[in-house]
């Protein structure tokens, strides 16, 4: 069977000659169709700028990249936005603050020539377990838990196969994040969707995902199993180390 998401070699430089640093160094994993996939690894090693590699927003990677069976070049096209689609850190700084709820799920729409707007709007607002009268509210009306299911409704809306999630929940209270991640695991039984989540946080990609990679200084030092992981069978010595800081 064709991964949903096959990385080969991912490599990316600042800069030129002498001055160049390179910031990811041979990057490879595959994520089976359905499957939830963490990048893990403390803050600067490099998983936050692989999700940017694949969302479009750095396009001067080396390597290959396929998704759904198809080759990316990290073009931002209407084709790569029906295939992937990046749920960002930030409920705050990811919704316009002068644009409604509406306003931000009815722009992708319009960008892809779709129709039905206003009934794709409620359509994926009940998915994410919002009310429909929230199309009217602006992002300062809602709590930080109700603006990130806006974020995800966002990145549903066009129903790509993957979704990108670059530390969904860290910037939620504890008790919202434990909501956020439940819809999420929702979302993937339901549609069957495959994600690639990045986190710092053990505990989360243990909740979310089958298997992991362990990222340090650009590099991929580890990918098990998340019952691995669990169990305390990771070999590589950063890895225990992630895991004991997590148990501490």
């Amino acid at each position: 069977m064709t991964a949903m998401l096959s990385v080969k070699d991912l490599r990316l430089a600042f800069g030129e000659g002498a001055e160049a640093r390179t910031v990811l160094h041979g990057v490879s994993f595959d994520i089976e169709r359905g499957q939830a996939f963490g990048l893990v690894g403390e803050s600067g090693s490099g998983k936050t700028t692989v999700l940017r590699c694949l969302a479009g927003q750095y396009r001067h990677w080396q390597g290959e990249v396929a998704m759904n069976g198809e080759a990316y070049r990290g073009e931002r096209s209407p084709a790569h936005a029906s295939r992937a689609q990046m749920v960002f850190q930030d409920p705050y700084g990811s919704l316009h603050p002068r644009h409604t709820v509406r306003t931000a799920l009815a722009e992708p729409l319009r960008v892809q020539g779709l129709d039905r707007i206003d009934e794709r709007i409620d359509e994926v607002l009940l998915q994410v377990g919002l009310p429909v009268a929230f199309r009217f509210r602006y992002p300062h009306q809602i709590s930080g838990g109700q603006r990130q299911r806006v974020a995800i409704a966002r990145a549903l809306i066009l129903k790509p196969p993957l979704l990108l999630l670059d530390e969904p929940t860290s910037a939620l209270d504890v008790s919202v994040q434990a909501e956020v991640l439940n819809l999420l695991a929702d979302l993937r039984a339901r549609h069957g969707l495959t994600y690639l989540l990045v986190s710092h946080d053990l505990g989360v990609v243990a909740h979310l995902c089958d298997r992991l990679a362990v990222m340090q200084q650009g590099r991929i030092v580890e990918t098990l199993s998340t019952e691995a992981l669990c169990q305390g069978d990771a070999q590589h010595d950063y890895t225990r180390t992630l895991v004991a800081a997590a148990e501490a």
